[in-house]
C-alpha cells in the first residue's frame, strides 16, 4: 500500500498541519474540504496509522503523525530540489560547482559567498578544494575544478582566462622572542641567512626550479599554512604571511613584523584572481559566484610598524 503514497497526499498532510485544520488547508489549496479530508483519510489507509486525532474541535497531530510529518516534509522538499536541479540544468545551469580557492585567499569571504551561494542556487551542489601555489591551479588545469581563485604563485597558464579580485597583504614576521624581531633597524640579507627561513611549499609541480621569496639557504618547507603558522608562533623560524590571517597575533604582541631589506614597510600586495579553463567558461551559479567575488573588498587593516619603538631606514616599493 505504501507504493500508493502520492505528492499530492503528503502535501495535503503538510498543509493540514500547517494551516492548523482542514478547513484552513482547503483555502490554502484551493480544494474543498471534504477532498482535502478524504486525502487525508487515504494517506493514513495506504501508510496504515492515525495522523491525527480527530475527537476534537480541530484535528490534532497522533504521536505517529509527528514522527511521520517530519518524513513528509524530507520527501517533499527532495522532490521540490530535484525539479529544481532538473528545471536549471535543462536551462545550462550547473549541478555542481567545483571551487579550488588559494589558502591566502580570506576563508570569511569565500564563507559569506558560500552562504548567498546557498540562497541563490539552492538546486547547485558546492564543492570547495582550499591549496597553496601550484596546487590551486592545478584542479583547474585537470579539470577538476572549474574555477580556481590563485594567487600565492604569481604564474597563470596561457589556457587560462583570469579576472582580478581584491589583493591581500603579505608581510614578513616572526615571534616576538626570536631573535630578529629584536634587531634594530632593517634587517639586511646577510643577517636573514643566518637564520631558518619558514617556507610554504608546493604539492604541485608547476613552482618547480622556482625559488619564490626564498631569502635564507637554511629553510624548512611545509604544505600546510596552519603549520607554519604554528611554527612561526612556535620561534622556529620566521617567514611570510597574510596579515588577514596575523592580525590578532600582532595585536597580542605574539608575532613581529620584520623590517626586511628590499621588502616594502607595509608589506607586499598579492594579487589574487579568479581563473577557468578559456575553452570552458563557468556556468550562470560560477559567473554568479565570480561577480559576488569580485564585490568583496578584503580588508587589509593597517599592521603595526616593523620593529617598533627602533630606528628603521624606510625602504622604497618594489616596481
Amino acid at each position: 500500500m505504501l507504493d500508493g503514497v502520492s505528492l499530492d497526499q503528503l502535501r495535503t498532510f503538510i498543509a493540514a498541519v500547517d494551516e492548523g485544520s482542514f478547513s484552513a488547508a482547503s483555502r490554502k489549496l484551493l480544494r474543498s474540504q471534504s477532498v482535502i479530508s478524504e486525502a487525508v483519510g487515504n494517506l493514513e489507509d495506504q501508510v496504515g496509522v492515525a495522523l491525527f486525532d480527530r475527537s476534537g474541535r480541530y484535528p490534532k497531530l497522533t504521536p505517529a503523525g509527528v514522527a511521520l510529518l517530519a518524513d513528509a516534509r524530507s520527501i517533499v522538499a527532495g522532490v521540490d530540489l530535484l525539479k529544481a536541479r532538473a528545471k536549471g540544468m535543462a536551462a545550462g545551469l550547473e549541478p555542481e560547482l567545483s571551487v579550488v580557492v588559494d589558502v591566502f585567499y580570506p576563508i570569511d569571504a569565500i564563507t559569506q559567498v558560500a552562504k548567498e551561494f546557498r540562497l541563490q542556487y539552492p538546486g547547485v551542489g558546492l564543492r570547495i578544494y582550499v591549496e597553496a601555489l601550484g596546487a590551486a591551479i592545478q584542479p583547474v588545469l585537470d579539470g577538476r575544478c572549474s574555477i580556481g581563485v590563485i594567487g600565492s604563485l604569481p604564474v597563470i597558464p596561457g589556457n587560462l582566462t583570469n579576472e582580478r579580485l581584491s589583493s591581500v597583504a603579505y608581510l614578513m614576521m616572526a615571534a616576538k622572542d626570536h631573535p630578529l624581531a629584536s634587531y634594530k633597524g632593517t634587517i639586511p640579507r646577510e643577517i636573514l641567512g643566518k637564520h631558518t627561513q619558514i617556507v610554504l611549499t608546493d604539492r604541485s609541480e608547476l613552482s618547480a626550479g622556482r625559488e619564490m621569496g626564498v631569502m635564507s639557504p637554511t629553510t624548512w618547507r611545509l604544505a600546510d599554512l596552519f603549520a607554519k603558522h604554528h611554527f612561526l608562533l612556535n620561534g622556529l623560524g620566521w617567514g611570510g604571511m597574510p596579515l588577514h590571517i596575523v592580525q590578532k597575533d600582532l595585536r597580542e604582541g605574539k608575532l613581529a613584523i620584520l623590517s626586511i631589506e628590499d621588502v616594502p614597510p607595509e608589506g607586499l600586495m598579492m594579487t589574487m584572481s579568479a581563473v577557468w579553463q578559456t575553452k570552458s567558461p563557468p556556468g550562470p551559479a560560477g559567473r554568479w559566484f565570480i561577480e559576488r567575488l569580485k564585490g568583496i573588498r578584503v580588508e587589509n587593516a593597517k599592521a603595526p610598524p616593523a620593529n617598533r619603538n627602533k630606528q628603521a631606514k624606510r625602504v622604497g616599493r618594489k616596481t
